[in-house]
């Protein structure tokens, strides 16, 4: 029978094997990408990923050394460097984008990664035998689901540069 060090520590490797996969994803569709809004977006989230990988490792060696979850100094920023790149490089592109499909398909594929990826990490925070742990999965789900509306916003503009520009730059343009 396992025992919760066992599931705990499974949990962890899953969330690392996770985290590396969404990394090189990342990587991978950053390389692919057409345009600099899509290279920035992608190269950052690989990082963020790389990020989670890079914690979870240190607690899973925590775990296996001193059998408890550790305290996490993780304080993600809500989404903000993110939305910061986003915002730097529409500046450069502008609303003249024409989507490639293989870009969409990228961002589609990514904003099911994100949704799967906060689906474990609300699932772990539910079966979580310590208050740090529950903490630091749902501390993640919130940053996977931040990286997901990112992602939607990026499809959006995709789409519709100009549409998606009117809707979230100007919303006093719509008549609101």
């Amino acid at each position: 029978m396992a025992t919760e060090q066992d599931k705990t520590v499974a949990g962890l490797q899953i969330a690392i094997q996770m985290e590396i996969d969404g990394q090189e994803f990342y990587l991978k569709a950053a390389k692919e990408s057409t345009n600099d809004l899509g290279k920035k977006l992608l190269e950052r989230l690989a990082v963020e990923e790389d990020i989670h990988r890079q914690k979870f490792e240190k607690i899973y060696e925590a775990i296996r050394n001193e059998k408890g979850w550790p305290l996490v100094d993780f304080q993600p920023d809500g989404g903000k460097t993110l939305r910061t790149v986003f915002a730097r490089a529409l500046e450069d592109t502008g609303t003249k984008r024409k989507a490639l499909a293989t870009e969409l398909a990228a961002v589609k594929t990514a904003r099911e990664m994100e949704a799967k990826t906060y689906d474990f990490y609300k699932s772990q925070s539910k079966k979580a035998t310590y208050d740090a742990e529950r903490e630091y999965y749902e501390t993640l789900a919130g940053e996977e689901q931040e990286h997901s509306l990112i992602l939607s916003d990026y499809y959006e503009y995709l789409q519709n540069p100009a549409g998606w520009f009117v809707k979230k730059e100007h919303p006093s343009l719509d008549g609101s």
